[in-house]
């Protein structure tokens, strides 16, 4: 008696259509499958929602406008980084050195200006080219030795850091230009006060949202994270597409490095060493697939925020910041779960 019950379901879930509900009892009626998609979509949406509720109940002031303003610009840096970052994850990839290609744009960037004389603008410029170089560095491996994106970019995290302690001499540079920390001044919108630097982060993911989704090569992106050898099939360059993404990436990388300066004021060598695990959380917290192929920067949009959420209440009920730190790997551990789930499903 379940083999014909097997057998509905399987046609109505190969049609993509749910049968219309029966006026009658009900005996009868098929139980509609939830696709995979659905789950990946949804889950980061309802899970950001659920937080804020459960924060509500735990803490009077996480409802403040000035607290709202907070995890505003927390999640500006990290949410900027996430970008790139999902770029890569969409090519089956990831890249570990985001956080320290940031923390030495930052420091190319105020080191130039501060020490060398150089016009502000030139400066950002100039650190920016060197987030892009790092990714033409990672791309190229990538692409033209086919060694796999974790050991390439465990490398370079690695250089990166180096490198940024080198020239920085281990020193916090102070005294920016005013050019350099502008995006981390505030208007007030109600009674929350927002940084013009997360109108850039908006911008940004408002970008790459329609790159992806209204663009060849957006689409083609998508392509090389499902299937490579049928994307080359159908004449895409894959080895040029490959690489531009992880030059675009670091380009993304150079502008999270204005946005740091702006929110700290300072050039900190010691900025974003564990960054890097944060952006991949926000990655997949959002429902964007390890595997690559699926997923959306709104849904990283929302990762980064259910990370500033999370963080901001777990201080406000005064949880030690170890704890705040196994929650976070607790997180990640399940959208990863959720993500297998929604493959099998899918």
């Amino acid at each position: 008696m379940t083999q014909p019950q097997a057998q509905t379901a399987g046609t109505e879930g190969g049609s993509g259509q749910t049968p219309p509900a029966s006026d009658g009892g009900g005996g009868g009626r098929a139980i509609p499958k939830v696709s995979g998609d659905r789950v990946a979509q949804l889950g980061p949406l309802i899970a950001l929602i659920l937080a804020c509720i459960f924060f509500t109940t735990q803490s009077d002031r996480f409802l403040d406008p000035a607290n709202f303003s907070l995890i505003i610009q927390q999640v500006m840096v990290i949410g900027t980084l996430a970008i790139g970052q999902t770029l890569i994850i969409l090519t089956a990839g990831i890249d570990l050195s985001c956080g320290t290609a940031m923390a030495l744009g930052s420091i190319i960037m105020t080191k130039l200006a501060v020490d060398s004389g150089v016009p502000s603008g030139l400066a950002i410029l100039l650190g920016i080219a060197t987030c892009m170089i790092v990714g033409v560095v990672n791309g190229g491996l990538v692409v033209g030795l086919a060694m796999p994106p974790f050991i390439v970019t465990l490398g370079t995290y690695s250089i990166c850091l180096a490198l940024t302690h080198i020239w920085s001499k281990d020193e916090t540079i102070s005294n920016l230009p005013t050019a350099m920390t502008k995006l981390g001044e505030t208007f007030k919108i109600g009674g929350t006060a927002v940084t013009y630097g997360s109108l850039v982060t908006l911008a940004l993911f408002g970008i790459a949202w329609f790159v992806l989704t209204q663009t060849t090569w957006g689409r083609r992106l998508y392509a090389l994270g499902d299937n490579p050898e049928a994307t080359r099939l159908m004449g895409v360059p894959v080895r040029k597409q490959l690489l531009m993404v992880y030059v675009v990436a670091g380009a993304i990388y150079g502008v999270a490095a204005l946005l740091l300066i702006a929110r700290t004021g300072v050039g900190d060598p010691n900025a974003g060493q564990t960054d890097n695990l944060d952006a991949i959380t926000a990655v997949v917290l959002g429902g964007t697939s390890l595997f690559g192929g699926r997923g959306t920067v709104i849904g990283t949009l929302i990762g980064a925020l259910i990370i500033g959420v999370v963080r901001n209440g777990l201080v406000l009920m005064g949880v030690a910041s170890t704890y705040q730190i196994l929650i976070t790997g607790i997180l990640v551990i399940t959208a990863v779960a959720v993500d297998q789930i929604a493959r099998k499903r899918a």
